[in-house]
């Protein structure tokens, strides 16, 4: 078919695909370029690498699914399209060389299921809705038409087969009486053509399943659940109908390993302490014991990766790693070869290589490219020629030049524990201390960012701001102890680290300590009430959205899509036990809302009415006792939001408010 007007001239000059030349516009870019929806978000090969699947924005905001031949780039298929404002496809995988599936997502539903599943052959036919989600029977967006053999929003796409097949792998989900999330799933095999469903595997399983790994069969082997505050592993043979526990331990403090991955050839990879940190193990199931020393290991980091598999060969060809910044070590020589070249061709970029699934006979690579000052972007490369093609990037109008530089650190805490910490300069060449931002990841028990381009920090640094994004104790991805160490200091050492870095960076010459913020959402957003309220003299103003604002309240309000595991549990331990007297009293010292009259600074929050993870009675409750002592607070619902903002519009507007709200409180404060 004839190509669309947007899919023709897309070749890129390799030499300028991360072109940095020249200095930064005197006009910042539009709020929107950081933050409207993504204009290529996906790119997928085919399973023999003869056709590539994109998701991208077509004229007039209408997102489309379209599949390009690797071989021709102007020979574009169109297979589907939703308006982005109320749907969006969240995932495309390939279920064979000539069968596509896809994923749509609701942005109107905060539940994190409801996902509409669909597949299509990639020449447009034979287009069938496999499950229905939230729009159920309404579900008008892609042009499908409803049959009774549609699955409801109980199931929802884990993974697709690797043996031709038109079958893809799918979770039922079962609930208790008691909790909004599902208490676990069962595997299930279902044929997107005829819609039959069958289990993926005899006999029964564990209780609290949660995650599923599939050997190279795509035959369910391991499982994990959480049952009473353990973690557990439980394994079986390819023929049996029952389950062996391989791991069993306290969550967070004795668990023995985390299941991973299997490779193409059948060996089970976790993730285990070593020295300290976490690295990647091999299991030998045969014999039930791991590895004595690691098969990958990142000194100074925890392990984290994925792996790239040839199907056909069913040999792992190598692991996708992040340490400071992503990297991948190549097991495979040639690929390790294919990686030296396409590195030498794209200079300065983390250039993560993704083959097909039939990697040996694919004629392309797809590389996802990305750098600290140049937002994601997708590129086709011809292995016999060398040849470079630009398939589009998540956000094409922002430029490399005006971009601000991100570099690793860290700094020394008041205790002497030693902070991880990103720091992104203004793209403006500009003398002296600048005004600062404290961004703080949410969380908190996760890793914040990466070197990589940041759109939050980004769209700071655009305006003339310095961004400080501190891995403060306990989150993780920097070893055991340094998560162990922010271990129920939800204010206290972990808030320290907060302020700490604001100090470390003016010391650096880089901040101006008379104008700094904090700012932050989820966890993020608590940090910077009790960072406002407990430093005042360091933080100048603050913007908080999805923000807890008292610790108690996540145990005790009836909104939330907290599960009784996780409140008898995980909180008890990470954050404070409410019927421990010494943790009550602490949780008390270091709730905003109880301390929210001593907010003298100006403030912004914002919260979605759909929140689930941190229901609105959170922000209703603050805004009204932190405005009565308080007259430069300003508060925004957003009606249709959860927690965070899915919808662009209020992104959008969201990040608009935050330039007005830094530029008038921050950047000419005196």
């Amino acid at each position: 078919m004839a190509s669309h007007p947007l899919f023709r001239s897309l070749a890129l000059a390799t030499a300028a695909l991360l072109s940095v030349d020249g200095h930064a516009a005197d006009a910042a870019p539009a709020v929107a370029s950081f933050f409207d929806t993504p204009q290529v978000s996906q790119a997928e090969l085919s399973p023999k690498g003869g056709y590539v699947a994109i998701t991208t924005l077509l004229p007039g905001g209408v997102q489309a699914l379209a599949v390009r031949d690797t071989s021709d780039l102007s020979k574009v298929t169109v297979l589907a399209k939703t308006a982005i404002e109320r749907a969006t496809i969240t995932s495309i995988h390939w279920i064979n060389d000539h069968r596509v599936g896809f994923t749509v997502k609701n942005l109107d539903n905060e539940f994190e299921g409801n996902l509409d599943e669909f597949a299509i052959d990639r020449n447009g036919d034979n287009r069938v809705h496999l499950i229905a989600g939230s729009w159920g029977h309404q579900q008008k967006q892609i042009g499908s038409n409803m049959v009774n053999r549609t699955l409801t929003a109980e199931y929802a796409y884990h993974g697709v087969t690797h043996d031709g097949s038109d079958d893809i792998l799918v979770e039922r989900y079962m609930w208790n009486n008691t909790d909004l999330a599902p208490d676990h799933s069962r595997l299930m095999r279902l044929n997107t053509r005829t819609q039959s469903l069958r289990s993926a595997f005899d006999g029964t399983q564990p209780p609290a399943v949660h995650a599923w790994f599939t050997d190279g069969n795509d035959v369910p082997r391991v499982v994990t659940s959480q049952v009473k505050g353990h973690c557990i592993a439980s394994y079986r043979n390819v023929d049996d109908t029952s389950w062996t526990e391989i791991s069993n331990g306290v969550c967070y403090q004795d668990q023995r390993f985390v299941p991973l991955f299997f490779d193409g050839a059948d060996t089970l990879y976790v993730r285990a302490n070593y020295k300290g940190y976490a690295a990647l193990f091999r299991y030998k199931l045969k014999t039930m014991k791991m590895d004595a020393e690691p098969f990958v290991e990142t000194p100074g980091y925890d392990f984290d990766g994925v792996p790239e598999v040839d199907r056909a060969t069913r040999k792992l060809l190598g692991i996708h790693l992040r340490t400071d910044a992503g990297t991948t070590a190549w097991l495979d020589p040639a690929m390790k070869a294919e990686q030296a070249r396409i590195d030498a061709a794209l200079p300065g970029a983390i250039n993560t290589v993704h083959c097909a699934q039939d990697c040996a006979a694919s004629p392309v690579l797809l590389i996802a490219s990305n750098s600290d000052r140049q937002p994601l972007q997708f590129i086709l490369y011809t292995r016999a020629s060398g040849a470079m093609i630009g398939l589009g990037g998540v956000h094409p109008d922002l430029k490399p030049a005006e971009m601000g530089r991100r570099s690793f650190h860290r700094y020394t805490a008041r205790d002497d524990r030693s902070i991880p910490v990103y720091v992104t300069l203004p793209a403006a060449k500009v003398g002296g201390p600048q005004p600062a931002v404290v961004l703080v990841h949410g969380g908190p028990m996760v890793r914040g960012g990466a070197w990589e381009w940041d759109a939050e920090a980004a769209f700071l640094a655009s305006r003339g701001y310095v961004v400080i994004q501190p891995e403060f104790r306990g989150g993780t991805g920097f070893g055991a102890d340094h998560f162990r160490a922010g271990w129920k200091q939800w204010g206290g050492t972990m808030q320290d680290d907060l302020a700490d870095a604001a100090r470390w960076a003016a010391k650096q010459g880089w901040a101006d300590p008379r104008r700094v913020a904090i700012m932050g959402a989820s966890y993020g957003g608590y940090a910077t009430l009790m960072g406002l309220i407990k430093d005042p003299a360091v933080f100048r103003c603050g913007v908080e959205w999805a923000g807890a604002t008292d610790i108690k309240l996540r145990f005790t309000s009836t909104e939330s899509d907290a599960s009784k595991e996780t409140l008898g549990y995980s909180l008890r331990l990470l954050v404070g036990d409410p019927d421990n007297a010494a943790d009550a009293a602490m949780m008390r010292q270091n709730s905003p809302l109880l301390r929210a009259a001593e907010l003298k600074q100006p403030l912004l929050m914002a919260h979605g009415l759909k929140d689930l993870r941190v229901p609105i009675e959170h922000a209703n409750s603050f805004a009204a006792a932190v405005k009565a002592h308080n007259p430069n607070v300003t508060s925004i619902i957003y009606n249709d939001e959860g927690h965070g903002w899915r919808h662009p519009e209020n992104r959008i507007a969201f990040w608009k408010q935050v330039e007005t709200f830094l530029d008038q409180h921050l950047k000419h404060a005196e």
